[in-house]
């Protein structure tokens, strides 16, 4: 099986959950810790593409740099990209990689979509 790559919080306990069943399925991984090491602006964009989902919906609104950085439900998806490579606390986590697919971790359970072939 290819290596997983898992953009992790370690202080996130959905994050801390995916991994742990990641492990337990013995899944080869690359763990980052995304708040020490950032994605770039252009992987950025292809975990959009990987995800296919907008950044609206793997943004963390509720954190105090969303609103600080003027953003808003309205907000073109370039300038919430731009908002994530800039603050990356406000990368939803955790986000697990395979290939050319991607999920959002929440519930955790949602990583073991990418055992599957």
């Amino acid at each position: 099986m290819e290596t997983l790559t898992i953009y992790h919080n370690p202080r996130c306990s959905k994050s801390r959950a995916a991994l742990a069943l990641l492990q337990e399925h013995q899944a080869p991984l690359r763990i980052v810790e995304y708040l020490k090491d950032p994605p770039t602006r252009a992987e950025l964009a292809s975990l959009r593409k990987k995800l296919g989902l907008a950044p609206s919906e793997w943004i963390r609104k509720s954190e105090s740099e969303y609103k600080a950085a003027g953003l808003d439900p309205k907000s073109p998806d370039d300038k919430l990209l731009d908002a994530m490579a800039k603050h990356p606390i406000l990368i939803e986590r955790p986000i697990v990689v395979r290939g050319d697919r991607a999920v959002v971790g929440r519930p955790p359970e949602r990583v073991l979509e990418l055992l599957k072939k």
